[in-house]
């Protein structure tokens, strides 16, 4: 089943690309909540929240490049996640958004933060859910993110699974099979017992992004340390790579807005022990070669961003953490009448008078 909403779809040109932002009709005097989505999908995923939201808010999604209706251009990965960054900013300027609240979930809460980073008086709350650590995806320890290897090894392009990306690429796989994107969501997305509504739209949001070295999942370059394989210079996951992404400067913005983190009890991504996580699978077993934990340990995601919100904290913000029981990567989904009552509680708390 189809997500039937009065959504308006808007083709924003801008000068770096043709960014595409949907939002609910009738809100357009509201104060404008922009959602971010993760690596994997695009802004459908966010329309069951935007509906529930108050009416006073302009709930907007916009598709970041390759992904949804945006254009599809290359990411510069050694840019970490300022492409991305870069094209909301130019779409907010193109709408004439002079001040935001921000949502972002996975990787798009990293784009959030590298929003505030480079245009903190913009934004008027923060709100990230289940978001990728400060420091990358994959290839390191730590609360401070430091790398396992010099060249982030076990990280970036090279990470996803070859059968996953071809089925994402068009590739006919079984609904059913290991690898197909219905069993990606339904096993790693959610968690038990979620009831599949609006399934097919999520699932055809995961194909439509662009596939390739360029995009999802990007490029990689051999490495001699286990896993074998480190980041190249392209591409989404290698924006996510340690030895690209950096939002340690985040602690110290000026104008500090409000956090909120929320994450689900049960995430499988973004977690201590990720199933995405190379680290982490060949502990399991998974991968061979696996060197142990004493050389490769399962990267601690959720202390990494705890670590950094409490140095964000020590220099005169706010940040709370919010733990939604039973729930797993896709709160809004999942959970979305006590998503959306703890977002609006935040909105309201941090709107001008």
């Amino acid at each position: 089943m189809s997500v039937e909403l009065d959504i308006a779809v808007h083709s924003v040109v801008t000068d770096r690309l043709t960014v595409c932002v949907r939002e609910l009709h009738g809100r357009e005097d509201g104060w404008p909540v922009i959602f971010l989505h993760d690596e994997l999908t695009s802004s459908p995923l966010f329309f069951k929240a935007m509906q529930a939201m108050p009416g006073q808010y302009r709930p907007m999604a916009v598709d970041l490049r390759g992904y949804g209706g945006t254009d599809t251009a290359p990411v510069d990965a050694t840019r970490g996640l300022a492409d991305f960054a870069d094209d909301v900013r130019a779409a907010l300027d193109a709408l004439g958004l002079a001040q935001v609240h921000l949502v972002g979930w996975s990787m798009g809460g990293g784009v959030v933060m590298q929003l505030v980073i480079d245009d903190p008086s913009r934004v008027l709350s923060v709100t990230v859910v289940n978001p990728v650590s400060p420091y990358g995806f994959g290839g390191t320890t730590g609360a401070d993110g430091r790398l396992l290897s010099p060249d982030g090894a076990g990280s970036g392009g090279g990470i996803a699974n070859a059968q996953f990306v071809a089925a994402l690429n068009g590739e006919d796989v079984p609904e059913d099979a290991p690898t197909s994107p219905e069993t990606a969501f339904r096993t790693l997305y959610v968690a038990p017992g979620w009831d599949g509504e609006h399934e097919e739209t999520y699932i055809a949001s995961m194909l439509s992004i662009a596939v390739g070295p360029d995009n999802y999942p990007g490029d990689w370059v051999e490495s001699s340390t286990w896993p074998g394989m480190a980041p190249g210079a392209r591409g989404v996951l290698n924006a996510l790579a340690p030895t690209h992404l950096d939002l340690s400067a985040f602690a110290d913005v000026d104008p500090q807005p409000p956090v909120l983190w929320l994450r689900g009890e049960l995430d499988k991504i973004v977690s201590d022990n990720s199933m995405f996580d190379l680290s982490q699978l060949g502990a399991l077993g998974v991968l061979p070669g696996y060197p142990g934990a004493d050389i490769a340990p399962p990267q601690p995601m959720l202390a990494q961003t705890r670590s950094l919100l409490a140095a964000y904290a020590w220099s005169g913000g706010t940040y709370r953490e919010v733990v939604l029981p039973g729930v797993g990567h896709s709160p809004h989904i999942e959970a979305t009448e006590e998503f959306c009552a703890l977002l609006s509680d935040h909105l309201a708390a941090n709107v001008p008078a």
